[in-house]
């Protein structure tokens, strides 16, 4: 295994019965200590990666190691070292909290204390409260505190917040931000873009099985287009503006005053606009000059594969 890194994945392929290739070759790792986002659009092949890397089959091509291990060949090696958020635990729903932690804890090797785990998600205080009676958002905290159990090397988390309120939300960021600091590997998948964003140091972008692109969130959305909106005062429209190629734009929307103008040269494109309200003396409202979010990313990298 490299000491960096974790996890390893090269030209990595998944089949199923009639020919469909679900996974085309992907190739990324995970460094120890670092927060990695697996996303794609519906069908691109995030489950059936996971599904490789937490040994639950061989894959049909290429290679695949965790901690240095063929995770399904030698899942006795590899399994009391990784801890798997699954999108639906299904626990026992007559258990208490407290009993459903304590069963884990004992199939687990090296298992945290179970007030411990409990306490790590605030759910301290519901010891003695049925499974059944729980929240949704309290049942993805039960699942997150079970795969902390055994102190993770290498943390999957399958769509971990949903179901949560934003104070949930954050707390969980927080307590994901404090395992990687302590340097546990976490491999995130997720349909809340913007906790990509915000978690992932690096992260990858599937479609079709295929990576469409891959890097820190910041090199993945400098490529696309920023935006710059504003309101026209009245008696004023797109028309007056300069000619929207001198002034570097590449894609724009208008609707009443409303105008969205993009660019890859934002600051070129604010300072045209600028200069032209201030030599016809109009006043721009709701001004705003922005780059471009994750989710702009990721809805123009499906938009381009559909063309």
């Amino acid at each position: 295994m490299d000491d960096e890194h974790v996890i390893e994945v090269t030209d990595l392929r998944r089949v199923y019965g009639g020919g469909f290739e679900a996974v085309r070759g992907i190739t990324f790792s995970v460094a120890r200590g670092e927060i990695f986002a697996l996303l794609g659009t519906n069908g691109a092949g995030k489950t059936s990666t996971v599904e490789l890397l937490e040994g639950l089959a061989p894959p049909d091509g290429g290679r695949v190691r965790v901690l240095g291990h063929d995770p399904y060949r030698a899942r006795a090696a590899v399994r009391p070292r990784t801890g798997v958020m699954l999108q639906e635990g299904g626990f026992p729903s007559e258990l208490t909290v407290g009993e459903t932690a304590r069963m884990w804890a004992g199939c687990t090797t090296g298992a945290r204390p179970t007030a411990e785990s409990l306490g790590l998600v605030g759910l301290g205080g519901r010891t003695d409260v049925r499974v059944k009676q729980l929240s949704g958002g309290e049942r993805r905290r039960l699942d997150l505190a079970l795969a902390l159990a055994g102190r993770p090397e290498v943390l999957f988390l399958d769509e971990p917040t949903t179901g949560l309120d934003a104070e949930g939300r954050r707390a969980t960021w927080e307590l994901v931000r404090e395992l990687r600091d302590a340097g546990t590997a976490v491999l995130l998948t997720t349909h809340y873009l913007e906790e990509a964003e915000d978690l992932a140091d690096r992260l990858a972008i599937l479609h079709q099985g295929r990576v469409a692109t891959a890097g820190t969130p910041a090199e993945v959305t400098a490529g696309r287009p920023a935006r710059i909106s504003f309101d026209l005062p009245d008696g004023y429209f797109l028309g007056d503006l300069p000619p929207l190629g001198v002034l570097g734009v590449c894609g724009h929307e208008a609707e009443g005053r409303a105008v969205r103008l993009r660019t890859r040269e934002p600051q070129r494109t604010a300072h045209g606009v600028l200069t032209w309200a201030e030599r016809t003396g109009v006043e721009l409202g709701r001004l705003e000059v922005r780059s471009a979010s994750l989710e702009e990313a990721f809805l123009g990298i499906a938009k381009e594969a559909a063309a």
